[in-house]
C-alpha cells in the first residue's frame, strides 16, 4: 500500500518527540517506583548489584506501558504546535487540507499505540513482572513457593433436597482452608448441606486434591453431623478420607492476587471461578479490571486525538517544557476520573463496561469538540 507523502512526513515529525516522551515518562515513573527501592535493598538488605540490574530490567515493560499513553499525548502536541507555529499547517490550509486530513496520520500512529499497549500489557508484562519477584526473592534468600495463599474460601451451590421431596437452589458446600502452600491446604473446614436431614461439618489438619480419584484427600480430622430434627449429633475421627468435592477450590488459592500480574484469559477464568465460588464482590471486581485491560490501550487513541486537537490549532506555539507539563496534567485529570468510574464499577454503583469504557468516551468526546473547535 502506497501512503501517501503527507502522511508519512507527519509520522516522522511524531516519531522524534514519541521516542523522547517514552525515555521521559518511563525514566521519572521507573526511578520512583523501582530505582530507589532497589537501592534501599543493595545498601540495607544486601542485595547484589547485578540481581538488582535484572530485576529492573525486567520491571522496564510495565513501566513502559504506562509511558505509552503518555508519549502519545506528548508526542502529537509538540508535532503539531512546531509545525503550526512555523507556518506549515497554514500552507496544508492554503491548498486545501482540511483540519481533520491533518490529525490523520497522528490518530493512525494512535491507534498503533495502542494495539502495542495492548500487546506488551497482556503478554510481556505479567511474565515479566512474576520474574522479577521470583528473581528478587531469590537474590533476598527468600523461600520461594510458586502456590501459596492465605484464607482460601469456596461456596458451592446447587441442588438442595426438601423434606417434602422437593428441590430448590441453594449453598450446598463451603470449604475453608486456612493456608495453601506448596499443593496442599491447610488447617481445613468443610460445611456440607447437601444431605437431606442433616447437617455435617468436616475439620482437617490437612487437605490435598487426589487427581486420580478426582475427590479431595483429607488427613487428620473428624466429621461432625448433625440431625436437623432432633438436633443429636455424632462424631467419627479419621486419618485418611475422600471427599466429592471439584478442585475450584486450589484452582482459587492459586490465583495471582493482583489482576495486573493476570493476562486477559486468567483474568476470565478467574472471574468464573469466583462467581461459581460464590464470592461475588471479588468477581465483580476482576470483572471491571478485565474491561480495564482493554480500555486502557485505548488511552493512547484518546490523547492522540487530544494532543493533535490542541496542537493543530492556528498560531499555536508549546515548548517542549510546556508540552511535558499539559501532558501531566491532562494525565492526572484523565486517571482521576478514571479511579472514580473504576471504584464505582467495583462497588457495582456502574456496570462494569460503563466502568471502564466512560473515561474513554468523555476523553473521546472531549477531544472530537477541540478537534471541531481547530477546525474552525
Amino acid at each position: 500500500m502506497n501512503v501517501p507523502l503527507m502522511d508519512r512526513w507527519l509520522a516522522s515529525e511524531l516519531l522524534g518527540p514519541l521516542l523522547f516522551g517514552i525515555a521521559a515518562f518511563t525514566a521519572v515513573s521507573l526511578s520512583v517506583g523501582v530505582v530507589f527501592e532497589l537501592v534501599r535493598k543493595v545498601s540495607e538488605s544486601g542485595l547484589p548489584l547485578w540481581a538488582a540490574i535484572q530485576v529492573l530490567v525486567l520491571r522496564l515493560p510495565g513501566f513502559l506501558v504506562l509511558s505509552f499513553p503518555m508519549a502519545t499525548l506528548m508526542a502529537t502536541l509538540l508535532a503539531y504546535s512546531r509545525l503550526s507555529s512555523s507556518s506549515e499547517l497554514t500552507a496544508l490550509r492554503s491548498v486545501g487540507v482540511s483540519t481533520v486530513r491533518m490529525v490523520a496520520a497522528a490518530l493512525v500512529v494512535s491507534a498503533l499505540m495502542s494495539v502495542l499497549t495492548f500487546v506488551f500489557n497482556d503478554v510481556v508484562v505479567p511474565r515479566s513482572n512474576l520474574n522479577a519477584s521470583v528473581r528478587l526473592d531469590r537474590a533476598l534468600g527468600r523461600a520461594i513457593a510458586a502456590e501459596k495463599g492465605k484464607n482460601t474460601l469456596y461456596s458451592r451451590f446447587g441442588t438442595i433436597q426438601q423434606p417434602d421431596g422437593s428441590n430448590v437452589e441453594g449453598l450446598s458446600q463451603l470449604f475453608y482452608a486456612r493456608q495453601f502452600r506448596n499443593g496442599e491446604m491447610v488447617d481445613v473446614t468443610v460445611l456440607d448441606f447437601s444431605r437431606q436431614g442433616q447437617r455435617q461439618m468436616l475439620t482437617a489438619q490437612t487437605g490435598v486434591w487426589n487427581e486420580k480419584q478426582a475427590m479431595w484427600e483429607f488427613r487428620q480430622g473428624r466429621i461432625v453431623n448433625v440431625d436437623d430434627r432432633d438436633g443429636r449429633t455424632t462424631s467419627a475421627d479419621f486419618d485418611r478420607y475422600l471427599y466429592p468435592l471439584n478442585r475450584s477450590p486450589i484452582d482459587i488459592a492459586m490465583l495471582p492476587k493482583d489482576a495486573g500480574s493476570m493476562t486477559v484469559a486468567e483474568a476470565m477464568k478467574a472471574e468464573r471461578l469466583l462467581a461459581e465460588g460464590g464470592d461475588q464482590k471479588e468477581a465483580r471486581r476482576l470483572r471491571v479490571r478485565i474491561q480495564e485491560k482493554f480500555a486502557f490501550p485505548a488511552i493512547c487513541l484518546v490523547f492522540g486525538l487530544i494532543g493533535s486537537s490542541l496542537g493543530v490549532r492556528p498560531n499555536a506555539r508549546t515548548s517542549r517544557s510546556q508540552g511535558f507539563g499539559i501532558s501531566v496534567l491532562l494525565i492526572f485529570s484523565y486517571y482521576l476520573m478514571s479511579f472514580i468510574f473504576s471504584s464505582l464499577g467495583v462497588r457495582g454503583t456502574l456496570m462494569p463496561f460503563l466502568a471502564a469504557w466512560l473515561p474513554v468516551l468523555v476523553g473521546l468526546a472531549g477531544g472530537l469538540l477541540l478537534l471541531r473547535q481547530a477546525s474552525r
